[in-house]
């Protein structure tokens, strides 16, 4: 059963300095902003990276998820995973069987996603999708395709996350998502397109998406809503 890195989602306290970031360091272009955000108090922008999407949500009210992840490590920093799988009926079973509660069920036209609780996995929110068509990706709006830019990435190789306990970490994922990790594997989860990182929290700033390493037609390291965006030459 084919899975493969999707989506990632950063989250800031104002989102405008952060599309200007996106947007001059990456030279990625902004594709849509879904209003059902709105419904967890949240307003969003979205950019392809080739056909991957890097989303960024900002609360616009008191209260929220987002809100309290903010004050909880001290600023702007990652929020979101999301895996694209072709059916989620395996999931659905496995997440009961290991104790990974669903606590939202997004949904709209050619696709469905399964949010996982927080605490069930650890370092983020946990999203596993199925759309109707593979190649289609109705999260990011009508015309997402028409926005690719890949002047200066291409796409999304791997999320990291630390954690205070990296080891643990990577083999909760492993049950949650059910692959397997060898020795040799250490604290990566390998998908069948892209992977999934686990490293140690150094910087004081507590268990949470921490950097991101984007295929990249120039090298550089930098610093997008508190999260480390690496930039990758190398052919793999």
């Amino acid at each position: 059963m084919p899975i493969r890195l999707r989506q990632v989602a950063f989250v800031a306290a104002d989102l405008a300095p952060v599309e200007v970031a996106v947007e001059e360091h990456l030279g990625l272009s902004a594709c849509f902003r879904d209003p059902g955000v709105a419904g967890f108090g949240l307003h969003n922008v979205l950019y392809p990276v080739g056909d991957q999407l890097l989303e960024v949500v900002s609360p616009i009210r008191p209260g929220t998820t987002a809100g309290r992840l903010l004050d909880k490590r001290g600023g702007d920093g990652g929020y979101m995973v999301i895996l694209q799988v072709d059916d989620l009926d395996p999931f659905r079973h496995r997440f009961v069987e290991v104790g990974a509660r669903v606590v939202f069920e997004a949904a709209t036209e050619g696709v469905t996603g399964l949010h996982l609780h927080p605490s069930d996995v650890g370092g983020a929110i946990l999203s596993v999708d199925q759309t109707d068509e593979w190649d289609a990706w109705p999260w990011a709006g009508p015309d997402w395709r028409n926005h690719i830019r890949t002047d200066i990435v291409q796409g999304i190789r791997a999320v990291e996350i630390q954690a205070e306990d990296p080891r643990s970490m990577t083999a909760r994922w492993s049950k949650v998502l059910g692959i397997a990790i060898s020795e040799s594997r250490g604290t990566t989860i390998h998908l069948d397109e892209g992977e999934i990182r686990f490293v140690a929290a150094t910087d004081g700033r507590s268990e949470g998406v921490s950097g991101l390493e984007l295929s990249a037609t120039r090298s550089a390291d930098i610093e997008i809503s508190g999260v480390r965006v690496s930039l990758d030459t190398e052919t793999r």
